[in-house]
């Protein structure tokens, strides 16, 4: 019997920032995880100082994150698929999307490829992003809406018929790794355990850029003892994460303290299903598990 989880995703780092200690701790459970990544990040930043001077950092960002996508699979350990789009940058407000990028692209294109890995794959659980992204990057909602699209097309044999056998996903889930209720609970431990930290100043600034937003997750997953994993995967996208960024690394002991899980939104369901869950693949009964 074999679990699968799909996790889709805008850029290559993303799958580190928003989920790669899920993935670590299914696949220690003997579970098979692949990651999508929907576009190969080309219009991304050199958010670490550290790079600015790296030659193919400016010729070829796209094969550098290419490379840095590679290292984090390793450091995980997932299947990883490019669905193959150009990024769509972050285009200022009235300004059009460039053209040919991922967001731009009819839905019933750019759906096609991840209907075909959707069938191939076989997942019981896909995992995505919410209506506005998680944060409102056009490629972020543009992979809430392929994932949509491709989730109802994937399971209609009427629909791209010459993509693979129909396959039915069981239960699909919104992330919701980021709250105000993780940063507080995490802030307080910090503060209980390290007094002097200089990342008291930063998590307050996160607490006030979250605000106090509604608890919206269903699901609970412990990924205490994979937070070491995410974080080598996360620091393999070199370019887009500084080592020691505030924002992404927080100290682990603090995390498992106070609050040492994953946490999902179950959106879809077409199995009994009663929450709050631990479990992604609660519910799914073995004939399933295949």
């Amino acid at each position: 019997m074999a679990k699968r989880l799909m996790a889709v995703h805008a850029h290559p780092d993303d799958e580190s920032s928003k989920g790669a200690a899920t993935y670590a701790h299914y696949l220690a459970e003997g579970a098979e995880v692949m990651v999508v990544s929907c576009t190969g990040g080309q219009r991304g930043d050199i958010l670490n100082p550290a790079l600015d001077g790296l030659p193919l950092a400016h010729r070829d960002l796209s094969g550098l994150r290419r490379l840095e996508m590679a290292a984090a699979r390793d450091a995980i350990g997932f299947e990883h698929r490019w669905l193959g789009y150009f990024d769509s940058g972050m285009p200022d407000e009235g300004e059009p999307l460039p053209a040919n990028c991922f967001a731009a692209i009819p839905l019933e294109i750019s759906a096609e490829p991840l209907v075909r890995l959707i069938r191939t794959f076989r997942p019981q659980v896909v995992t995505s992003y919410d209506e506005h992204g998680g944060y409102p990057h056009p490629d972020h909602i543009r992979s809430h809406e392929v994932t949509v699209f491709a989730l109802e097309a994937a399971a209609d044999p009427a629909r791209y018929p010459d993509a693979g056998e129909p396959w039915q996903v069981q239960k699909y889930y919104y992330d919701r790794l980021f709250s105000s209720q993780k940063t507080r609970a995490v802030y307080d431990e910090l503060v209980r355990r390290y007094p002097d930290s200089p990342l008291i100043a930063e998590f307050e600034g996160m607490r006030r850029w979250l605000n106090d937003t509604p608890y919206l997750a269903t699901t609970r997953v412990d990924v205490g003892s994979h937070l070491d994993a995410k974080d080598a995967a996360l620091r393999s996208h070199a370019s887009q994460v500084a080592p020691d960024s505030p924002f992404f690394f927080w100290p682990n002991d603090v995390v498992r303290a106070a609050w040492p899980t994953d946490d999902y939104q179950l959106i879809d369901s077409k199995v009994p299903t009663v929450t709050p869950e631990t479990d992604l693949f609660a519910g799914i009964p073995e004939a399933a598990l295949a």
